[in-house]
């Protein structure tokens, strides 16, 4: 099952970028975190110490970004879209102002229950199932993710004392259009989660050769006769504590 894309190679200069859109903040963190839910950001966001030093604009309105002293370091995490483009998007506009490195996390839908239960997943790679990962990189199926990353992200895990597991992540622009043969093919390429956004920021990242983490946490299961949705309306917040401070230690160690 292969995606087919109209273009063959990439485009050469952009005719539009981030730094024509997005002016550089002086002093602006060289670290910083992202999620997907509100909810955590909300949780972060109420810390004492907190403040925030730049937004991001959308459609939708202005995305606040935060600034954290962590480990004696000045950490940036903002609320990041979900969706390839918007995600992407937002991460080439906060290395405009200045962040270098980035860590991620997010929840997936789980594809092997065996292999990912109780614990954070590791991407060794993703299957490239989205449109904007091919903007960035030439066209294959698969990208894998950066070694010495992973390496990081699991001593920061074992560290902290948290259960893991390595597997590729199927990364796909619809949910809704998760078929039982592609949830069956996706598993026999070695998949145990699907979500919507890694492989295009590793595309990303890799383009623009920023430093790149990113771990997940199951939330529903298609690794069942029928939908398991699960805790997936939580959107993180039972284990916001887990997550952040795990995000962190990865940024202070890369």
């Amino acid at each position: 099952m292969q995606t087919v894309f109209y273009r063959n190679e990439l485009p050469g200069q952009a005719f539009i970028n981030p730094t024509d859109t997005v002016p550089r903040v002086p002093g602006f963190p060289k670290l910083c975190v992202s999620t997907y839910s509100e909810k955590i950001i909300k949780h972060m966001a109420a810390l004492d110490g907190v403040e925030i030093i730049a937004h991001l604009y959308t459609a939708n309105g202005r995305i606040p970004i935060y600034k954290i002293v962590y480990g004696g370091r000045e950490i940036a995490f903002y609320m990041s879209l979900v969706g390839a483009p918007a995600c992407v998007c937002g991460l080439e506009e906060v290395a405009a102002m200045g962040a270098e490195k980035f860590v991620f996390f997010g929840c997936c839908g789980i594809l092997n229950e065996e292999a990912a239960q109780d614990r954070i997943l590791v991407p060794t790679g993703a299957v490239r199932d989205e449109g904007t990962s091919y903007h960035y990189l030439l066209p294959d199926n698969e990208i894998l993710s950066d070694s010495h990353s992973a390496e990081i992200l699991k001593g920061c895990l074992e560290k902290c004392g948290y259960p893991y597991v390595c597997g590729k992540i199927w990364t796909t622009d619809a949910i809704y259009r998760e078929t039982t043969p592609q949830i069956k093919a996706r598993k026999n390429q070695g998949c145990i989660a699907v979500d919507m956004e890694y492989s295009a920021l590793l595309a990303a990242a890799q383009f623009r050769n920023l430093p790149f983490i990113q771990f997940f946490y199951g939330a529903d299961s298609l690794d069942n006769p029928t939908w398991q949705p699960r805790d997936l309306t939580d959107y993180g917040l039972s284990g916001a504590n887990k997550y952040l401070a795990l995000a962190f230690e990865c940024a202070l160690a890369m």
